[in-house]
């Protein structure tokens, strides 16, 4: 399988690269007719949760933080690493127990609807969650906030978003044959724009996916990623963004979370572990792919990243594949 970054204007698409390595899926959906009152507690889960308010609104408050988010008809929430969390409909104050939508009402479908709460004003929700590859990371998604929400009052989000919630309802409404696929594009669609607009919106904010909008940091990570074999190093790899050796490091860390070289071989190591999933391509092969000329070194450092060797992990993959139903 041959390495596949996009290429925009002959930069390579990071966020591309990282999302298809990391291998993402839509696991379900579900469709719910809520009528004021009504709260439902989401607990903390390994997958990334989302939420498209087609009508109504709502409050989101996620688990240790105090200032909840407020949910307009059209808005899109993602919490992406699965944080604990809860959903009403805003008009109380506090919540008692006995507010709670019980969870075992909450198996929805979008072939069957849900129709649950009181009486009063009604919200349409449609929720899914997505799930990466088992051990993926990425230090440009790890640092995102504990919530995204995209509002339709960013002028800059409007557009986009309000033609894709439009989508995604009508198709869920509809809900006939082939529905299950589009909706999981459709899915696939708001997380990577959710991603863009993170990495526009947090510039100085903090180590993380940011670092793609600094013209130098940027640069240099789609050289890493485009040219994964190539012996970087600090001074070579400054060189080629146009900074000083050090500068280029500190500011490097800075942005991304971790220096350049350890950047480089976690990266690497990710996509070694996706080719041996995915491929039935050598050890060497693989080893020559991600830069290491010795398949002993390559050994070496697989092991020290995912705590087993190449060879033990590619059959444990095979493995758990043949176990699934």
């Amino acid at each position: 399988m041959p390495e596949r970054p996009g290429y925009l204007d002959g930069h390579t698409d990071v966020v591309s690269d990282v999302l298809e390595t990391m291998r993402f899926t839509t696991l379900l959906f579900g469709r719910f007719e809520l009528a004021a009152p009504w709260a439902i507690r989401m607990p903390k889960k390994p997958s990334s949760a989302f939420y498209v308010l087609a009508r109504g609104s709502m409050r989101l408050r996620i688990d240790g933080q105090e200032e909840p988010l407020l949910v307009s008809a059209g808005d899109v929430v993602l919490v992406p690493h699965g944080s604990a969390h809860v959903l009403d409909d805003g008009a109380r104050k506090a919540l008692l127990p006995r507010d709670f939508i019980p969870p075992e009402e909450l198996r929805g479908s979008l072939s069957a609807p849900l129709r649950l709460g009181g009486d009063g004003a009604s919200s349409l929700l449609i929720t899914g969650c997505f799930q990466f590859s088992a051990g993926a990371h990425s230090p440009l998604l790890s640092t995102f906030p504990s919530a995204i929400h995209l509002s339709t009052n960013d002028a800059r989000a409007a557009p986009w978003l309000a033609s894709t919630v439009q989508l995604i309802t009508a198709e869920s409404s509809a809900f006939e044959q082939g529905s299950a696929i589009i909706l999981g594009r459709l899915a696939d669609v708001l997380l990577v724009q959710a991603f863009r607009r993170q990495a526009a919106a947090s510039k100085g904010a903090g180590a993380g996916l940011q670092a793609l909008a600094d013209p130098s940091i940027g640069a240099s990570l789609g050289l890493m990623h485009a040219r994964l074999r190539e012996p970087w190093t600090v001074e070579s790899l400054a060189a080629a963004v146009g900074m000083s050796r050090s500068g280029f490091a500190a500011r490097f860390h800075a942005l991304v979370g971790e220096p350049p070289l350890q950047y480089l071989a976690r990266w690497r190591m990710t996509k070694a572990a996706q080719w041996l999933r995915e491929t039935s391509d050598s050890l060497p092969q693989i080893a020559d792919r991600v830069g290491y000329v010795s398949a002993v070194a390559f050994n070496k450092a697989f092991k020290r990243w995912h705590g087993v060797g190449p060879g033990a992990y590619r059959r444990a993959q095979s493995m758990g594949r043949r176990d699934l139903p």
